[in-house]
């Protein structure tokens, strides 16, 4: 007899909230900002830090416009600062001359994940305060992934290396 798959099985339970933080710098559109938070949501996150005029869209975030609590500030060095005071390894995502392969970095637990503004990415300013800068490789055309996707993914790694 073949064996039966269950569709929507419950989601796991962590126990407790993670400590990845994503941090997002202004965002231009809604849909990117909701598609972020879906994602988060999913990877079991509990907050997010915004700056700009951080509105969702509740069909794109779904459930997780429900279950995360979005914390908006006017600009992203103060927050970063007490990111770090509180003990969080501050890490960009985004493509620079020094930035590390995702596929190779290893995740501290206590992590702040910074993801830049979808045309300008993240400033040198931004950069400057970061402890490390990962990017995901990007094969073809455009040299970029969008950077709900890229969020996606990389939330995806964090997860991986640290399922609990």
């Amino acid at each position: 007899m073949p064996f039966e798959h269950q569709r929507h099985k419950p989601p796991r339970s962590l126990g407790r909230p993670r400590e990845l933080l994503v941090v997002c710098a202004p965002l231009r559109s809604n849909v990117n900002l909701s598609r972020i938070v879906r994602a988060a949501s999913c990877c079991g996150l509990d907050r997010i830090l915004c700056t700009g005029q951080a509105k969702l869209d509740r069909k794109i975030a779904r459930d997780g416009a429900d279950a995360i609590t979005i914390e908006v500030h006017r600009t992203l060095p103060p927050v970063l600062e007490k990111l770090r005071g509180d003990g969080y390894r501050l890490v960009g995502l985004e493509q620079t001359t020094d930035s590390k392969d995702i596929h190779g970095y290893r995740f501290e637990r206590k992590t702040a994940l910074v993801v830049g503004n979808e045309r300008s990415g993240l400033t040198p300013e931004i950069l400057r305060l970061l402890d490390d800068v990962v990017e995901i490789p990007v094969w073809g055309l455009p040299f970029s992934y969008n950077v709900a996707t890229a969020m996606a993914m990389a939330l995806y790694e964090y997860c991986r290396q640290w399922p609990a």
